[in-house]
């Protein structure tokens, strides 16, 4: 919409039914409009995943807790806990030191009991920092374990990533 009254700014809502409304000074050039509108829909679009990326995130960690309660008695605490789009060679990562926990987004393509499983090992990573006897003792705890390691062998051999185990 062109409005008399607006003299400089532009302004730009998203409408419940996916249209974008604009408010733009009545003078302003076409092109001018245009390069603001695509702009302030960046911005829109960028704003829009940020909060579904969020609130995929808040449903990981409710997962995690519950497993934390099943397997692990409710004993472990993580600072963050998300999923990332800069693990290609990884499946998840966890720094125990700051708590940080981080699954690779390509995890949101699989079955739920083999991400349980990443989850879990990330977790047990939290008590463990290796790949100890001890580690493994925790990662057993989730039944699907061996199942899920299969899974996620054969996906690595399968898309031509074929790692260790250490790499997850």
């Amino acid at each position: 919409m062109r409005s008399a009254r607006r003299q400089k700014t532009v302004n730009a809502r998203l409408r419940a039914d996916g249209v974008l409304v604009v408010q733009a000074p009545a003078g302003m050039a076409q092109g001018e409009l245009d390069e603001v509108i695509a702009t302030l829909r960046g911005r829109i679009e960028r704003r829009i995943e940020q909060r579904e990326v969020s609130k995929e995130d808040t449903v990981l960690d409710a997962r995690a807790q519950e497993l934390n309660q099943t397997l692990f008695g409710g004993r472990l605490r993580w600072t963050s806990i998300g999923y990332v789009t800069n693990q290609q060679h990884q499946w998840g990562s966890c720094t125990p030191a700051d708590g940080t926990i981080r699954l690779s987004a390509r995890l949101r393509e699989l079955p739920e009991r083999v991400r349980d499983y990443v989850l879990v090992h990330e977790l047990a990573h939290l008590e463990q920092p290796n790949h100890s006897a001890a580690f493994w003792k925790l990662c057993n705890r989730y039944k699907l374990t061996e199942r899920a390691r299969g899974y996620l062998m054969a996906a690595d051999h399968l898309s031509g990533r074929a790692g260790s185990e250490e790499e997850w």
